[in-house]
């Protein structure tokens, strides 16, 4: 094999989301480049490291692109599966040029696909996959960013309101907008929400600052505000309309 690709992501701890999210993600790339070598990463070095502990090792991307040195790979294309241009994504940039320039003396080809929301057109098929209907509102939560992109969050928001879904609510656990924000927005006469994660993965966020009893949960907030909420632990990974985004933004880089 002569070409790589690089499927990153922020990782996750959680075996079996991991593999309903980012391990489905890979087949589906491995299926349509079969004659490329496809690896993994994981941008964080907290989760790297808890599964290293584990017995369960993951490259971050500079030890990939390692890797592919080593196979004698030079034609490398690197598709994240993070939802904004944020923090996340900026480091795998910086990790491709940090490499490069490193490895100053061979030729190499290193492209970087886009997160899932970029284009205007990602904003509409996302709002498209996320299959919504007008029955039962729902509240999901982001991961938010003090980074410059973290207003994506809002813009999705804006997007489903734009497609007619006046009950669908956008908040983050550390960006702008908080669930403290959404639950003052939503109408007096709702008394049930669902809670979805916004997020690849149904993780640790979903799961405890979500979904959990703790006193600092979404779901313990809402229904101190009256509000039922009913946690449904699934990733945007398992969608499939999502991993079809990411695979056309692969596409794009590979041409």
């Amino acid at each position: 094999m002569k070409r790589g690709i690089i499927l990153t992501s922020f990782g996750t701890t959680y075996k079996e989301t991991l593999e309903k999210n980012i391990e489905t993600l890979e087949n589906l790339v491995k299926e349509n480049y079969s004659d490329y070598l496809v690896m993994r990463a994981f941008t964080s070095r907290i989760v790297a490291k808890r599964l290293k502990d584990r017995g369960y090792p993951v490259d971050n991307p500079t030890e990939a692109l390692e890797k592919m040195k080593a196979e004698g790979i030079r034609e490398i294309y690197i598709q994240p599966s993070l939802i904004i241009e944020g923090h996340e994504y900026d480091k795998i940039n910086r990790e491709v040029k940090e490499f490069l320039d490193k490895n100053s003396e061979e030729e190499y080809i290193i492209k970087v696909g886009l997160p899932l929301l970029s284009s205007d057109k990602d904003y509409e098929d996302t709002v498209d996959a996320l299959n919504l209907s007008n029955e039962s509102p729902i509240v999901y939560m982001g991961h938010g960013s003090d980074h410059i992109a973290d207003s994506a969050y809002e813009k999705i928001e804006k997007v489903m309101r734009d497609k007619g879904f006046n009950q669908v609510y956008v908040a983050t656990v550390e960006g702008a907008i908080e669930i403290e924000d959404v639950v003052e927005k939503i109408d007096e006469n709702i008394k049930s929400v669902v809670l979805r994660p916004f997020m690849l993965v149904a993780g640790d966020h979903a799961t405890n600052d979500m979904a959990s009893d703790e006193d600092d949960s979404w779901k313990t907030i809402l229904e101190n505000a009256g509000i039922e909420a009913k946690p449904e632990l699934v990733g945007l990974g398992e969608l499939e309309a999502i991993r079809n985004i990411f695979l056309s933004h692969l596409k794009d880089i590979i041409g």
